[in-house]
């Protein structure tokens, strides 16, 4: 530090903060949120923790400064983080019998309130669906009182389900042999499933939605006032809190399930987060890891690359494809498709 310039030991001290921060969230997986719940409110950071740390080690080492080691050092420790954030690989496309594809899509019920200008939103996302014609299709923010027909599907929850809240949906080529709901306490969300058969294989299904920390898409919001930043973090702590008892919920059900599984969603979270990790568990893949590209931002939010839409396979199949539909502007979320294969 003697050596340095009064400027660059300010940088330094910053660089410091922000290497501990990124090391202390490497932990946040294993860290329940109902026991620490301030610190879970960390893993929407995450991509700007690491972002911040490659700048800082690109910075020092422009400079032959020794000082790069740190964020170097940090990094490394948290390599699978990388991948989890961006993929420098092009995206995978391999087209081979029997693969199946599985789209998930949260549509924000069909710009029922004009959140866009958009006069045909909900008839552009009828169009997007028949275009794409994935084997399934999970939906999510789907609303009931304005329903969608697609000729070809078979859909559960699409209409009117007794004793299951409306909001999330999921429609498929495959025959449907059996369904139902997790129904969350206190919460408008819940998950619904499918058991479905493709050839002699029976697949379970999940479309999940987990507790939303209402976040705006204008994170300007939350950076202008002391008050809106107290009231984003509480309303986090609160979401993902819940979160934690919806995926304990879900996990147990799931337990019970003897098929081979898919789990797509809106997690409201990131794969840095305690409720991802737990989803994950031993037995399912993330397909954007697998075989997706770049950052594959899901959520429409100023300035961070915030992935919290997933589709999880079980290891089972092999990942042929996965693709953002960044270029959708229909919804505060963006389309993803993953096309998986059993024949490994």
């Amino acid at each position: 530090m003697k050596k340095l310039s009064f400027f660059n030991k300010i940088i330094f001290v910053v660089n410091s903060l922000a290497a501990f921060l990124l090391l202390i969230s490497y932990l946040l997986p294993y860290v329940p949120p109902k026991s620490f719940a301030t610190l879970s409110v960390l893993s929407l950071g995450v991509p700007l923790l690491i972002s911040l740390n490659i700048i800082f080690f690109i910075y020092w080492l422009l400079q032959v400064k020794k000082q790069m080691l740190l964020s170097l050092v940090v990094l490394l420790l948290g390599w699978s983080y990388l991948g989890a954030l961006y993929k420098f690989s092009s995206s995978k496309k391999i087209e081979e019998p029997g693969n199946l594809s599985v789209m998930s899509f949260n549509v924000r019920l069909f710009n029922k309130y004009n959140w866009k200008p958009n006069k045909t939103t909900r008839e552009d996302i009828v169009d997007l669906f028949i275009k794409e014609s994935p084997d399934i299709i999970c939906i999510q923010e789907y609303t009931r009182g304005t329903p969608i027909t697609l000729e070809g599907y078979a859909s559960y929850n699409g209409r009117y389900t007794k004793d299951v809240k409306g909001g999330h949906t999921i429609f498929t080529k495959l025959p449907i042999i059996n369904s139902g709901s997790l129904e969350f306490e206190d919460t408008d969300n819940n998950a619904v499933f499918v058991d479905v058969v493709k050839g002699k294989d029976t697949i379970r299904v999940y479309n999940v939605h987990l507790q939303s920390a209402k976040i705006n898409a204008d994170m300007t919001n939350y950076i202008n006032s002391q008050y809106s930043r107290d009231v984003f973090i509480k309303r986090v702590k609160m979401a993902f809190q819940k979160q934690q008892s919806q995926v304990e919920k879900f996990l147990k059900h799931k337990s019970k399930n003897p098929y081979k599984t898919i789990v797509a969603g809106d997690f409201n979270n990131t794969a840095y987060s305690y409720s991802y990790k737990k989803i994950l568990g031993d037995d399912l893949v993330d397909t954007f890891e697998e075989a997706g590209n770049g950052f594959g931002k899901s959520f429409d939010i100023k300035f961070f690359p915030l992935r919290i839409d997933f589709i999880l396979a079980d290891e089972r199949f092999k990942v042929n494809g996965f693709k953002t539909y960044s270029d959708v502007n229909l919804s505060d979320h963006y389309p993803i498709k993953a096309t998986l294969n059993l024949n490994k």
